[in-house]
């Protein structure tokens, strides 16, 4: 069965241009378009995809309140955040509400079908730009508060180093094929020490790991 997608952006020649790309694969097919948050909350419910895109900067403010519904009332619907806004804000408002990844527009169409695919699996893909951001702002942050940067803003987490090591990795936005690769660790080593994270932090999901990973200090900035 392929993945069922909704697609909300206020922006018509944009859904058009992203349905264009998502009809051609195989596996993906768009049940659905919104151009506001309301719309795309009854359009979630009514048609249920897999998988919801959408731009958190709608006109009517209320993207992450959207995303937040439809987290609430369909949670089988991973939602995918596909932006302009390259903002740390924006991604940090997305993760809160309970998107599972955060893309920029400027993605290339393979990539974006990729992110997508991700996304339906229970992963995510995070924009290098957000990434770099992050770590970015702990370094100064951190710095200017007289810590250095990967010092703990509080208790620290009950993790293990070598579980700090791959939420590193998942604020860098790699896959967990690519974590592994660099940890020189199994995938499924990777997997399991995530999903110790998740459980043992409260986290919903890899966007939610990296916003928690940066504000308490869990990475160092490069």
């Amino acid at each position: 069965m392929g993945i069922r997608v909704l697609l909300v952006d206020n922006h018509i020649l944009l859904r058009h241009g992203v349905k264009m790309i998502l009809q051609a694969e195989p596996d993906i097919e768009v049940v659905g378009e919104a151009a506001e948050a309301n719309e795309a909350i009854e359009k979630t419910v009514a048609l249920a995809p897999d998988l919801v895109l959408i731009e958190i900067m709608l006109p009517d403010g209320e993207g992450p309140a959207a995303i937040r519904a439809i987290r609430q009332r369909c949670p089988r619907a991973q939602v995918l955040v596909l932006t302009a806004c390259a903002q740390q804000d924006g991604f940090r408002k997305a993760a809160a509400a309970g998107a599972i990844g955060y893309v920029l527009k400027d993605i290339a169409p393979a990539n974006l079908v990729n992110a997508i695919r991700a996304a339906h699996g229970g992963r995510t893909m995070l924009s290098p730009v957000i990434a770099k951001q992050l770590i970015e702002h702990y370094a100064t942050n951190g710095a200017a508060a007289g810590q250095p940067a990967g010092s703990a803003r509080g208790p620290e987490p009950p993790l293990t180093r070598h579980e700090i090591d791959v939420l590193a990795g998942v604020v860098q936005g790699l896959s967990d094929k690519q974590i592994a690769a660099e940890l020189l660790l199994s995938e499924a080593t990777v997997k399991t020490r995530l999903r110790a994270v998740y459980h043992k932090l409260g986290l919903r999901n890899r966007a939610h790991a990296a916003v928690f990973a940066v504000e308490h200090g869990l990475i160092r900035g490069t």
